[in-house]
């Protein structure tokens, strides 16, 4: 029984209109002068801070340790600004899904696995009520690379349930071929989605363990009893 599922969070949790890209253009433009080069940088599956890097990289703006602080305390502000005013939602079928899986005989853990900073995923998951669902997670404040912050994800999951977890203990959920590829990473079981930042034939071929249109289309207890 998987003991731990690991949840991407855009486009598998929840479309928030681009509210991110919105604001990482907004504190780009307010805090360092650089009014151009987001529309270049594709976002889907990335983390935080190596899509800073890259945009520091396209404007010569020096990668130093107060630079990003600069810039990601202002992302979370215009951030949460943003996701305020832009529509958005869970992502079709993740509600039932997590409601059937917290009513499981013996209902897995949940925990996010995602590139975004700690507070940037608050704000997003909080705007549409599934901030306190989830009991662990690892994000960009433990690791620019997203392997590592699927280890990252392992290892706190484990604290959190109080004995050592093996990869094939957890179920990582994404809609990315960067989610399936973490999860390897870590020995874990893979349930791909095609609802954000890529096609279902595409996941198709980094072949995970389950590769559905949306959640509507596959059972808690399957992915928890395989």
């Amino acid at each position: 029984m998987a003991q731990l599922i690991l949840f991407d969070i855009d486009g598998t949790l929840v479309h928030t209109g681009g509210a991110g890209i919105k604001a990482f253009a907004k504190t780009f433009a307010t805090e360092f002068n650089a009014h151009d080069g987001v529309e270049k940088i594709n976002f889907a599956g990335r983390t935080d801070v190596n899509l800073v890097r890259e945009f520091f990289g396209l404007h010569r703006i020096a990668a130093t340790p107060e630079n990003f602080r600069r810039f990601f305390d202002r992302y979370v502000f215009w951030l949460d600004q943003t996701v305020a005013q832009n529509h958005g939602g869970a992502c079709h079928g993740v509600e039932r899904f997590i409601a059937d899986l917290r009513a499981l005989p013996n209902p897995p853990a949940l925990g996010l696995l995602t590139g975004n900073i700690r507070l940037g995923a608050e704000i997003k998951l909080r705007r549409y009520g599934l901030w306190d669902v989830f009991m662990t997670g690892a994000f960009a404040d433990d690791h620019e690379d997203r392997d590592h912050i699927a280890a990252a994800a392992l290892a706190r999951g484990g604290r959190v349930l109080g004995r050592p977890l093996r990869g094939d203990d957890v179920v990582v959920v994404g809609d990315t071929p960067h989610d399936i590829r973490c999860g390897r990473f870590i020995g874990a079981k893979v349930l791909a989605v095609a609802t954000g930042g890529a096609k279902l034939d595409e996941l198709k071929k980094h072949q995970p363990d389950w590769a559905v249109e949306d959640l509507t289309r596959i059972s808690a207890r399957e992915i928890c009893s395989r």
